[in-house]
């Protein structure tokens, strides 16, 4: 349950492109020029370099490019071949090639599944896909996703607090996912309306409060360290901030 927020930008279609080619933009601008050595040093995603982190974004385009290939026919096809397992072998594998070709291929990669995305028309975006038993819009959503978190993974010139408030909101609304079993969390983000998130029905045996900045919360929503500090209350003490569901994976069906 959300409380209700006005509609946003990336519930229209029509927008979405354009969301897709300013992130792609924004990550490749980010990751031009690394070098070996730079893609060896740590991400601020735990326990991957950057190299980790490039591998892994040119796997998810290259996937999402495939699922509308597919969908264009009137098909869907698994998202990773061989599912977790071949996902982690590819990343493995495509991390430890020299930074000139990694990063031409990241290119390539995020440069066409971004221009596929571009192409989609009416109702192409209510075809079947088979990431989390979705459609072509999901699917654009999670490559949105991808882009924009990632990077600010690279700890680089971006941060979660370049992170707009439409991206914000929308990962309230897609990480809701993560919230505990039988907790309510009321979302209070410094200057905006609060917002409730609370995973499956019935009543919660508890609420907590979570306040701070919009980005430092969505950040915290989405696994990331928030830059800023967080405060987390209960029943009108404090608390420590509640341990979260895995991310939603893109294997999994939709709730």
């Amino acid at each position: 349950m959300n409380t209700s927020q006005p509609e946003a930008p990336q519930h229209d279609p029509r927008r979405l492109p354009g969301l897709l080619a300013d992130a792609g933009r924004e990550l490749l601008a980010t990751a031009a020029g690394l070098s070996d050595v730079a893609l060896a040093e740590p991400s601020d995603l735990p326990g991957w370099n950057r190299a980790f982190v490039i591998a892994h974004v040119e796997g998810v385009c290259r996937a999402m490019t495939r699922q509308l290939e597919f969908a264009a026919r009137g098909e869907t096809v698994d998202f990773y071949d061989d599912g977790p397992d071949g996902r982690n072998r590819d990343i493995e594998r495509r991390a430890q090639r020299a930074a000139e070709e990694q990063l031409n291929t990241l290119t390539d990669a995020v440069s066409t599944a971004v221009a596929v995305f571009a192409g989609v028309t009416g109702s192409e975006w209510d075809s079947r896909i088979s990431y989390r038993d979705g459609t072509v819009r999901d699917g654009a959503l999670a490559l949105w996703r991808e882009l924009v978190i990632h990077a600010s993974d690279f700890g680089l010139r971006r941060t979660s607090l370049d992170w707009d408030s439409a991206f914000c909101h929308y990962l309230f609304e897609f990480l809701t996912a993560r919230v505990p079993a039988g907790t309510a969390l009321k979302l209070q983000p410094l200057g905006e309306q609060p917002r409730t998130l609370l995973n499956g029905s019935g009543t919660p045996a508890r609420t907590v409060v979570v306040t701070g900045l919009l980005q430092d919360i969505a950040a915290w929503l989405a696994g990331r360290k928030p830059l800023g500090g967080l405060n987390a209350t209960a029943a009108a003490d404090g608390v420590d901030l509640p341990e979260l569901l895995p991310w939603p994976s893109a294997m999994a069906p939709r709730g």
